[in-house]
């Protein structure tokens, strides 16, 4: 998002029924925690996939990982609930990580991280050029 796009963002807002600046405020507010929650469901799952992979040869050990659109779709206020892993084929010692898959996933997550915190730091840019242009007003 250009800084001219942003910072046209906000009059918008409030000309378009988002009423007061304290409504459009609670609005961020809440896009922003959701985003907050998104960056921390994709910690815990690094912590996960980290854990995955430092019991690769732990005999016994079975896959965890987060059903990351259920827990993100809850929302819920504490840590999320780690599983077992369904369809991992075991080996001799019953251990059933795949580090292919643990891989792809750390991959995946870096991914994703890296989109969800340049949305926030967008969305931080965008409040300070508001609060720039009432300065100067």
């Amino acid at each position: 998002m250009s800084r001219s796009t942003g910072s046209a963002l906000i009059p918008k807002l409030l000309r378009y029924g988002y009423g007061t600046a304290l409504s459009s405020n609670a609005m961020l507010d809440r896009v922003d925690t959701q985003l907050e929650k998104y960056l921390d469901l994709l910690s815990a799952r690094q912590k996960l996939v980290a854990s995955n992979i430092a019991n690769a040869d732990t005999p016994g050990y079975q896959t965890q990982d987060i059903d990351f659109q259920s827990e993100f779709q809850s929302a819920l206020d504490g840590w999320p609930h780690a599983l077992d892993v369904p369809g991992l084929a075991p080996k001799n010692d019953g251990n059933n990580v795949s580090l292919d898959r643990e891989s792809r996933l750390l991959a995946e997550n870096a991914l994703r991280f890296n989109v969800a915190s340049n949305l926030l730091r967008s969305r931080i840019q965008l409040v300070r050029s508001a609060i720039k242009e009432g300065q100067g007003s």
